[in-house]
């Protein structure tokens, strides 16, 4: 029914947002890593799922559709609903979701919260067919460098933020960081990201 809104963030909540819309505050479920993205009274789009139950209507939305898609991905493993789906992307980044899929790594989809073995095994099995492969980083793109350079500090706490090596260095790339330290990369990338 929405495909996304676009509005102002008028509150953060824990686990949803405010968006306000032509006079419509929307209550929006998201993620953690959505909602580290987000600044009150910023204009963003949000990436909505439509959900219609007997008890309420309720909104979730991501700031990238990415993490929409896997949302919407992760629905189809029966057993899990909206809220076991934002808790698994509230601790894991699409990427790593789809790594863990592709390597059958049922530890990594246990760190969630309500994810156990039997759902584990389960999102495995049912998703194995609809992960490409090629999608997924490589480790060697998501591998945490040990340099102490302004960038590559940069670059770790970007990641342990959330973000993969794909998204990093395409924001990098626009950027001419041979005058910044690591707190101005920081804040120069992560304000490309939220765009």
């Amino acid at each position: 029914m929405y495909e996304y809104i676009i509005g102002e963030v008028m509150e953060i909540k824990e686990d949803y947002i405010v968006l306000e819309n032509n006079g419509i505050g929307y209550r929006v479920f998201t993620s953690k890593h959505s909602i580290n993205n987000l600044s009150i009274n910023q204009t963003i789009t949000m990436y909505i799922y439509f959900n219609l139950r007997e008890d309420g209507v309720y909104l979730y939305g991501f700031t990238t559709e990415e993490e929409l898609n896997m949302f919407n991905k992760l629905l189809l493993v029966s057993k899990i609903g909206p809220k076991v789906g934002l808790n698994i992307l509230s601790t894991l980044t699409p990427n790593e979701i789809k790594s863990a899929i592709i390597n059958k790594d049922t530890d990594i989809l246990c760190n969630a919260p309500g994810v156990g073995e039997k759902t584990a095994g389960r999102i495995i099995l049912e998703l194995k067919d609809r992960i490409d492969a090629t999608d997924v980083d490589t480790i060697e793109d998501v591998e945490i460098l040990n340099d102490n350079s302004d960038i590559n500090i940069a670059i770790n706490g970007l990641i342990s933020l959330g973000y993969t090596r794909k998204e990093i260095d395409w924001a990098l790339n626009k950027l001419d960081i041979s005058s910044m330290d690591t707190e101005d990369i920081i804040k120069e990338v992560l304000r490309r990201l939220s765009r």
